[in-house]
């Protein structure tokens, strides 16, 4: 069984059957859970407290799941949103990929789909965590990300940044917090600046 950590969870979905087995599933799995019926529900909630992960469905009758995406994207760039429909199609998947979803679940799901999707989530973007947890998840990934983008080995980044490779793949497997001037020197030698990893933290 995929290993749960608790989050917060809001979902948008306009069945109320749906909305109920939904609530169910997530409290029994440990989840804080508010469903909604209605995007002025969503975004009232949303205003309140912002939850870790958004369950979106694509079509509500009036209501375009697409569209309620570009408003949380608009309000929320960094949210985490998970899309869940009926009715998948590639064209579908396509559009809601491109504004940055983290996964798109067809329905009707089994529970292990919605679990691991969210474990997944909880993985990569360090949901859940406490705040120096989330930063050293982050911030490690944010480093892999950026010397791959470039091609760079381990090693090439250690021999530019002059920081040894052993603590260069501590900090990238998120083991190991940077200390400031190292993290400074990292940054330097990948030509990005470490406000946009502490950004991408939510810090």
């Amino acid at each position: 069984m995929t290993e749960i950590t608790p989050l917060t969870i809001y979902a948008l979905d306009d069945d109320p059957d749906f909305r109920e087995y939904l609530q169910g599933i997530l409290l029994a799995d440990g989840h804080s859970a508010r469903l909604t019926g209605t995007p002025k529900e969503l975004f009232d909630a949303c205003e309140q407290h912002l939850p870790d992960v958004i369950l979106l469905d694509v079509k509500m009758g009036e209501h375009s799941g697409t569209k309620v995406l570009e408003q949380i994207r608009e309000q929320w760039p960094r949210q985490c949103v998970i899309m869940v429909t009926g009715f998948p199609t590639l064209d579908s998947m396509r559009e809601t990929f491109r504004k940055d979803v983290f996964d798109y679940i067809p329905k009707p799901f089994a529970i292990d789909d919605l679990r691991k999707s969210l474990s997944q989530a909880v993985k990569e973007l360090g949901l859940g965590q406490k705040p120096l947890d989330r930063l050293r998840a982050t911030l490690g990934r944010q480093i892999r990300l950026a010397r791959t983008e470039r091609g760079w080995t381990l090693r090439n980044l250690s021999e530019i940044s002059g920081v040894s490779v052993s603590q260069l793949s501590s900090i990238e497997r998120g083991t190991h917090l940077p200390s400031v001037e190292s993290l400074t020197i990292i940054a330097e030698a990948l030509g990005v600046a470490p406000s946009v990893w502490f950004a991408a933290a939510g810090f």
